[in-house]
């Protein structure tokens, strides 16, 4: 299954010269848990999640208008193509323990993001599609005396 059906294609994105007290704000603003840190021809290049927040700035006392994004940001960042699939993503996720994968073009510029929660929504939907068929079609049996 194509990871098209379920990326998000609008994806908040943060540069790494920028304070983390921005990027936090804007995270706030835009209710997310992530911002894809991204080059100046927007290919991604690292992720800064709200536990990166926490654990990099925060629980270390530093401060948040005097650090910036690519001090803090997990780095190594993990892609996947967009004409990848829903299995490959999730491949991916599970190899590397994390729960978000950026959607990237074929010039590696950033289209899309998959999370694990999108995937999750999906499979929920389906098995409650799966359980009403089966309920449907499933034979009754009537016991009579």
């Amino acid at each position: 299954m194509s990871i098209q059906r379920i990326c998000i294609r609008e994806v908040d994105t943060a540069v790494p010269h920028e304070s983390v007290y921005l990027a936090a704000e804007r995270m706030l603003q835009r209710a997310v848990g992530c911002l894809v840190v991204v080059d100046d021809a927007n290919r991604p290049i690292g992720i800064l999640t709200d536990r990166d927040l926490v654990q990099r700035v925060m629980a270390k006392g530093l401060s948040p208008t005097d650090t910036f994004v690519q001090d803090v940001m997990t780095h190594g960042l993990k892609t996947i193509g967009e004409d990848g699939t829903i299995e490959a993503a999730l491949t991916l996720m599970r190899s590397g323990r994390f729960r978000r994968v950026p959607i990237v073009d074929q010039n590696s510029e950033l289209v899309g993001l998959v999370t694990l929660d999108d995937v999750l929504m999906l499979l929920a939907k389906d098995f409650a599609q799966i359980g009403r068929l089966l309920e449907e079609e499933t034979p009754r049996c009537v016991v009579t005396a």
